[in-house]
């Protein structure tokens, strides 16, 4: 069977027809407090369940357990705090307990009642989640960049921000409907936030091999500089699909969340989003959701040993090279010919032939891939 949810039971905090309608009355009348796109992208993944068992922003009892001990209060699994911060002069009139409407570009896209209102350290956040205080680091700095207070409560979603990529958003009610229909048992999810190379596709062909079906969960929302962009992902994604799996093992969806760049931790914290979708595996890639030198190449693997209540089963499948001598790719598990022969499939390597407008070589990319890449006068996020 798919997963079940994590914490027991899948949120579901999307208000329709006579309630939304009350919803949207009771906007017009409470404090209001405008968010920005990643925090709006955070209320759908709050609200459609994505983030389950979180039915709003933490409070404070929660924060704080998830930034030091990596579980909520009552020790579900949690690694990376959902938080909602605030200027002191923004709240000015609200208390706790008090109903406020958030609004992204001009409209309220959802009410939160307002359970309590706290201050944070930004600096020991950014030293426990990223385990650095280095600004240089993408998530220290947008840490640090964030508001003095925190607000914490239940939303309803009241309205979405625009979708460029309707066609491929599938929410977990929606997955785990698709995979019975499919009568898929075991599911094995990939996370990823670049196109796809010939190292992606060996362990994604890895993980369908003793799995029924694979979920392909690209991210689409805030990415560093130098990241592919989201359209260039799905499009270069539907080509790999299409040309080398067989049909009807492979669902393409689309995430809309955030990335964190907080290594092992987000590796736990994607592994619990996609158990929520209904995946029962995992794929944790090399230096999974690092950045630089920051964190060690499978330091995440290290981390789910101390989560045996995870409720997913990550696949710890090593980083996958082209051999010469083996005709084909493999790993130090399944190849006996030493370092002269094997050709490492680097990410950055990769990028940087694209930049100059070069297809590269197919025992990295695929032509297909590389061929969508290229149509795109600049595929990477400025």
């Amino acid at each position: 069977m798919v997963s079940r949810p994590h914490g027991g039971r899948l949120i579901y905090r999307v208000a329709t027809g006579k309630r939304r309608e009350a919803l949207l009355e009771e906007a017009r009348e409470v404090p209001r407090l405008d968010v920005g796109l990643e925090r709006a992208i955070d209320l759908l993944d709050i609200a459609y369940g994505a983030f389950s068992p979180l039915e709003g922003f933490l409070v404070q009892e929660d924060y704080i357990s998830v930034l030091e001990d990596m579980r909520l209060h009552d020790d579900t699994p949690w690694t990376i705090p959902i938080v909602l911060d605030v200027d002191p002069a923004e709240i000015a009139d609200v208390s706790e307990g008090d109903d406020i409407a958030l609004f992204y570009d001009g409209k309220p896209i959802a009410l939160m009642r307002v359970e309590e209102i706290y201050g944070w350290d930004k600096k020991r956040h950014a030293q426990l989640v990223y385990k650095t205080v280095d600004v240089n680091h993408p998530g220290v700095a947008k840490t640090l960049a964030r508001k003095e207070l925190l607000i914490g409560g239940r939303i309803d979603l009241i309205n979405e921000p625009p979708n460029p990529f309707e066609e491929v958003t599938l929410w977990p009610r929606e997955t785990r409907v698709l995979f019975r229909e499919r009568g898929w048992k075991t599911i094995a999810a990939f996370q990823t936030r670049n196109v796809p190379h010939r190292g992606h596709e060996f362990v994604q062909k890895a993980a369908l091999t003793f799995t029924d079906g694979l979920l392909v969960h690209p991210l689409l929302g805030w990415k560093k500089k130098g990241d592919y962009k989201d359209e260039v992902i799905i499009e270069a994604y539907k080509a790999l699909i299409a040309n080398y799996f067989p049909k009807n093992v492979v669902v393409l969806a689309g995430l809309r969340m955030n990335m964190h760049y907080a290594g092992p931790r987000e590796a736990v914290h994607h592994a619990i989003v996609r158990k929520n979708f209904g995946a029962t595996h995992f794929i944790v890639g090399r230096d999974h959701a690092g950045v630089g030198d920051y964190y060690g190449p499978y330091e995440a693997w290290d981390l789910f040993n101390e989560f045996p209540d995870l409720g997913i089963t990550p696949l710890f499948i090593r980083e996958a090279f082209y051999c010469k001598k083996c005709g084909g790719m493999a790993t130090e598990k399944t190849c006996p010919h030493p370092p002269e022969y094997r050709i490492k499939i680097s990410g950055t390597r990769i990028r940087e032939m694209l930049r100059r407008g070069e297809k590269p070589p197919e025992y990295m990319m695929r032509p297909e891939v590389a061929e969508v890449v290229l149509k795109y006068s600049n595929p990477f996020v400025e």
